[in-house]
């Protein structure tokens, strides 16, 4: 059946090491739509963190879809109608901010233009033996103001899409049940890197996302391929017609994968994209 969906996370698949869309990459894409196949960025990102994307891939001209905060909003790029969103309750956010001052894990989230933190200052990790300001990673890629509340639980009078936490991979990984353990039937708790662990209502995931917002528009599994590389892309490689994994994608994705593509920094998603979709060549 032929192809009509391409949908693509972003951080380890759609962009290189380098944060930008390969030429290749890009100009495959452009081609793709030309052709009235409809592209999907489906990622842990907010929208303000996938707009620039969505502008350079011309994805405002031909109603792209954004899937945001790890499915738990779907938007239309072009004219902005929000298709899908469900956000965890003003009770389970305070919930878990609470819970996470037993822990040395930061948590963070967003409202309109601002990202919301205990300490602007408390900004860095270690990575790989080298420190990461991971404050400034998160506003600067998704065009957020930071704004500091020393009480966040006390703060909140809003339902959240996702509560962000992170922290040193080996202090994450070591703690990451603990902090789960009062949530875990209320609500999506998962990693996201080595060093990100976060919360968003329950149900929710990027496979939830496009049933529920394009089965109605008429699409079928069968005619969706999707390009992932972590943890938070599992459901979706295994919940549409071609799931496809990164090279560089983690053992747990790869092996629920349909095939396994170049990595991010090699044009993996043109290379498959020339297989599955011969007008493209």
């Amino acid at each position: 059946m032929a192809i009509k969906v391409i949908i693509m996370d972003i951080d380890g698949t759609l962009v290189n090491d380098q944060k930008v869309i390969t030429p290749k990459t890009k100009d495959i894409l452009l081609r793709a739509q030309e052709q009235g196949i409809r592209l999907i960025l489906a990622s842990g990102r907010p929208t303000s963190g996938l707009r620039h994307l969505a502008k350079e891939l011309e994805m405002d001209q031909h109603h792209g879809l954004f899937v945001c905060f790890n499915g738990a909003k779907v938007i239309d790029c072009q004219n902005n109608e929000v298709l899908f969103n469900q956000a965890m309750s003003v009770e389970d956010s305070k919930a878990v901010l609470e819970h996470l001052k037993k822990f040395k894990a930061r948590p963070m989230f967003d409202k309109d233009e601002y990202m919301y933190v205990n300490d602007v200052f408390d900004c860095y990790i270690t990575v790989k033996g080298k420190p990461f300001n991971v404050m400034q990673y998160e506003s600067r890629g998704n065009s957020y103001l930071l704004c500091e509340k020393r009480d966040l639980a006390e703060f909140v009078d809003f339902e959240i899409n996702k509560i962000l936490t992170y922290g040193d991979p080996e202090y994450m990984h070591a703690h990451y049940q603990e902090m789960m353990e009062p949530f875990k039937d209320r609500l999506n708790c998962m990693f996201t890197s080595d060093f990100y662990f976060e919360y968003t209502a329950q149900g929710i995931d990027k496979a939830k996302a496009l049933d529920t917002v394009l089965i109605p528009m008429g699409y079928s599994k069968e005619e969706m391929i999707a390009f992932g590389d972590a943890q938070n892309d599992k459901t979706m490689i295994e919940y549409v017609g071609t799931g496809v994994a990164m090279a560089n994608a983690s053992d747990e994705l790869k092996a629920v994968a349909d095939e396994i593509t170049l990595s991010n920094n090699d044009d993996g998603i043109a290379a498959s994209l020339l297989k599955h979709i011969p007008e493209l060549n």
